[in-house]
């Protein structure tokens, strides 16, 4: 290994076929923990194999990659072969508040087989970060394909999906008053006009959603999917006409008595509790369908609380979602707001890879206006910069984390301080991955 030439860089155009064949996905290898997931609405285990990407592939993911202003490539090379490849995607994500935060999404990441346990995957981490850090990106998230990986870079678990299924006999609404809108089947061309309107709105008050990235809608189709049959497209309409929620649903196949008549639920969004209503009382009540299934779902979903038998929505698998990495502690603590006002000094001691959120820190917080500057105070508690990470959407307990060792109280109340400060109602989620 001695006298190897090894470069952290971005790839050239020209080296962007050698970059995808460092992913395992482009060749068909695992690239996820085989799991039941919960964004997955089938009864058998996610991802499914894959075939290897083909040339002509590799060449027209580059040239839309390379046009796409918010994919930022690195790559590892050794003595000039690819060998690691990562990206970060900057997007927009809702912070508590109802502000925005630019964030680099940490995607599609990979170190062939031969070249592991060498370090290239954190060299290429920190060259992001110092990427991220310069596009003024001040936090960093991801999920996790590994549960084990991500945790020695300072990425902690920030939101979390669950997949429930519902049966129909069970699926019972409590009564309510008229809906003075209406309900409309429509085509894959109106879905694309309409959930972009749908998830802007949705996005502007939900913590931890995410900006679109650019053709998220595009694949809608009418087309049939094999067995899966054609995704079909549920809107509703208020008292004036306009689109105010949307549904993205299936009625897959089975060739078993057990999964006939399953009804898949792939996305619902709504900007208000009426249409939300409306949408799920249609899905839950589909003629010839026997049970629903919705995966991708917020772990605090507001339909159960409309069942008369909250029970009968049950959740049958749950995974954590996004990721969080605090890079610019103080911009990013400043750009959300607090549920209780008030002020605190904490100290972080653990930040390997960015060291300049090390230290003591005053944020003072009240309504409006949150301040995060260095103290020589003494500390009102230690934390770790994961927990940090992992409270800063609001959807995680500080006390299970002060239980857990990353965090650690020097004042009395320290810790019921924090969590009142940082605590969101609902949780953060973010309706899809990168």
């Amino acid at each position: 290994m001695s006298g190897m030439v090894t470069e952290v860089r971005p790839p050239r155009r020209d080296e962007m076929a050698a970059y995808y064949r460092a992913l395992p996905c482009a060749n068909g290898l695992p690239s996820w923990e085989p799991a039941d997931a919960a964004w997955h609405g089938g009864p058998e285990p996610w991802p499914p194999q894959r075939t290897p990407a083909s040339a002509e592939q590799l060449e027209k993911l580059a040239a839309a990659d390379i046009e796409n202003e918010s994919f930022h490539p690195i790559a590892t090379f050794v003595d000039g072969e690819c060998v690691g490849a990562s990206a970060t995607i900057s997007f927009e994500v809702t912070v508590p508040g109802g502000r925005t935060a630019r964030m680099a999404g940490v995607t599609a990441t990979g170190v062939i087989a031969t070249h592991r346990r060498r370090g290239y995957l954190r060299q290429m981490v920190q060259a992001m970060f110092e990427a991220a850090w310069e596009r003024g990106e001040p936090l960093a998230m991801l999920s996790a394909s590994e549960g084990s990986i991500y945790g020695r870079f300072g990425f902690s678990p920030a939101t979390y999906r669950t997949r429930w299924e519902l049966a129909r006999h069970e699926a019972a609404l409590l009564p309510a008053e008229p809906d003075p809108g209406s309900l409309e089947l429509v085509d894959a061309a109106q879905a694309k006009t309409a959930w972009p309107r749908v998830h802007a709105e949705v996005r502007a008050h939900r913590v931890g959603e995410l900006s679109p990235l650019p053709g998220r809608w595009d694949g809608l189709s009418d087309e049939a999917d094999g067995t899966n049959g054609p995704l079909r497209f549920l809107a509703h309409r208020d008292k004036h006409g306009d689109v105010d929620g949307i549904a993205n649903f299936r009625l897959p196949w089975s060739p078993t008595a057990d999964r006939a008549g399953t009804l898949v639920v792939e996305a619902l969004e709504a900007t208000n509790s009426v249409a939300y209503r409306a949408l799920w009382g249609l899905l839950i009540d589909f003629d010839l369908t026997k049970t629903v299934v919705a995966p991708g779902r917020p772990r605090d979903e507001p339909l159960r609380w409309m069942l008369t038998n909250p029970r009968a929505m049950r959740i049958t698998r749950q995974t954590d979602n996004l990721w969080a990495r605090l890079l610019d502690v103080p911009r990013a603590l400043t750009q959300r707001s607090y549920l209780a006002p008030g002020s605190l000094n904490f100290t972080i001691d653990d930040d390997q890879m960015w060291p300049a959120n090390n230290g003591t820190w005053h944020m003072k917080a009240d309504d409006a206006v949150a301040t995060c500057v260095p103290t020589d105070g003494t500390a009102d508690l230690t934390i770790t910069l994961s927990a940090l990470s992992s409270l800063y959407f609001g959807g995680m307990s500080a006390q299970n984390l002060a239980h857990a060792g990353h965090i650690t109280a020097h004042a009395d109340g320290a810790i019921g301080h924090l969590a009142r400060m940082f605590w969101t109602d609902p949780e953060p989620h973010n309706s899809f991955g990168f």
